[in-house]
């Protein structure tokens, strides 16, 4: 779990008392930023972030770090684990491909300060000086505060400045993206992955390509996941090369390889050298296996665990957001390393029995082991099989070493064994009856939903 950035400073309005995890970032510039290990890595020079329809708080996607050779690489703000005073703890690999901003992101430092803009209710033009962000309760950065510098008069070149909400100024549009994009975006922003997917299928290809190329990777990756094979790889064919891998590096690895394996071999070579090497590895690994087979379909990021940790720790990690439920019903239970390939396959500690035993209890004491997994090479009818005769969301896929080297869940075994064109057919009438009758959506579908 991420820990709440502070940053101290003399600078008086950069922090507020009830506003703990309030960064200024105009006073990032050139703060140090270090890995866990405490190794320098480079120097923050600037914030990306993405504006929102109906003046909304911008959201923080990451910052711009200036590494040696003066290189400018992103970092995604998921990486950033603290802020404090004079330094920037980041985890995990740095890409360090240039940096260069995409339509629908934009620079805070370098485009966002020293504009004039206006105070809503006063009418009053003012210079903006600094932007604060805030973490909500969901992880996101948001840029919640604007300081200003009000007009000087008289013989004064500077006027008085303060601290107003985000919502209190305009002035901050910009023309990357035409208002049309802009606005439909702003419809299709409260449909899940799955209805999005379907949505975008419908719209004429200039406008699906402007769609997907505004969205944000994970958002994109989330999408093309609930695609079916032949739109996805028009899409992906739509995206240049650095764009697409990053994409490919938020999908789950086995959505990633199964997308992999359809764009062609010289493609796919070309987006695998591009990707982060640790995404890349995965997705490799994956694509020596059949399509159809427990290899082929497993994901190798399970939850595993060792007969040591606690059911505290278990219950932590299903508790993740972004762990599906299939994936967050089992824990597995290993021998150290926990990576994938991971030591020796001991068992499952189910979510169930998790929950009716003391959080002090040791998964050790409550494993599983009758479940013994299947070998890669199993069939869908294997896999599908024993899902069904154990009542199990998902199987462990074991090597001839009793090795972990993933798991397949319910739902990567029913992606198989539908027809190819359920997720077009599939349509959740859910959908709102704003984003149904909207005007944009209506102007974009080039046939009816």
């Amino acid at each position: 779990m991420r820990k709440r950035a502070v940053l101290v400073s003399r600078y008086p309005y950069l922090m507020s008392a009830n506003h703990n995890n309030r960064v200024f970032l105009a006073r990032l510039a050139g703060t140090a930023v270090f890995d866990p290990n405490g190794d320098p890595v480079g120097k923050v020079r600037d914030a990306v972030a993405t504006l929102r329809a109906n003046n909304q708080s911008p959201r923080i996607l990451g910052l711009v770090v200036e590494v040696p050779l003066r290189r400018r690489v992103f970092v995604p703000i998921t990486r950033v684990t603290s802020i404090e005073s004079g330094t920037v703890v980041i985890t995990g690999l740095l890409n360090m491909r240039r940096f260069d901003t995409r339509p629908g992101e934009i620079l805070v430092l370098g485009e966002m300060l020293d504009r004039t803009v206006t105070l809503i209710d006063s009418d009053e033009s003012v210079i903006v000086e600094d932007m604060g962000m805030d973490q909500n309760r969901t992880g996101d950065w948001l840029i919640t505060k604007v300081h200003i510098m009000r007009r000087g008069h008289g013989l004064r070149r500077k006027g008085a400045t303060s601290t107003v909400a985000w919502e209190e100024v305009t002035g901050f549009a910009f023309a990357e993206l035409n208002q049309g994009v802009t606005n439909l975006l702003s419809t299709l922003s409260k449909l899940r992955a799955a209805d999005l997917a379907s949505v975008l299928h419908d719209l004429a290809p200039k406008r699906r390509v402007e769609i997907a190329r505004a969205l944000d990777d994970e958002r994109l990756a989330d999408v093309l996941e609930e695609m079916d094979e032949a739109a996805r790889v028009e899409l992906l064919a739509q995206l240049e090369g650095e764009r697409a891998a990053d994409v490919l590096g938020e999908m789950d690895p086995d959505d990633a390889a199964d997308l992999l394996r359809e764009v062609g071999q010289e493609r796919a070579a070309a987006l695998l050298e591009l990707m982060e090497p640790e995404d890349a590895q995965d997705v490799r690994r994956l694509m020596n296996y059949e399509d159809y087979s427990a290899g082929g379909m497993m994901t190798t990021e399970p939850i595993v665990m060792t007969a040591d940790n606690t059911v505290a720790d278990a219950l932590a990690a299903v508790r993740q957001s972004e762990i599906s439920p299939a994936l967050a019903s089992q824990v597995f239970i290993c021998r150290s390393p926990l990576e994938t390939p991971t030591g020796r396959f001991i068992g499952i500690a189910h979510y169930q029995r998790l929950l009716r035993e003391p959080p002090a209890t040791l998964l050790g004491s409550m494993v599983d082991t009758d479940t013994q997994g299947l070998k890669p090479e199993a069939s869908l009818n294997e896999v599908s099989s024993y899902l069904a005769s154990y009542n199990l969301l998902s199987v462990p896929v074991i090597d001839g070493n009793d090795r972990l080297l993933g798991a397949v869940t319910v739902d990567d075994v029913l992606d198989h064994l539908l027809p190819d064109n359920w997720r077009h057919d599939h349509r959740d009438m859910s959908l709102t009856a704003e984003v149904l009758n909207s005007e944009e959506l209506r102007n974009d579908l080039s046939r009816e939903v």
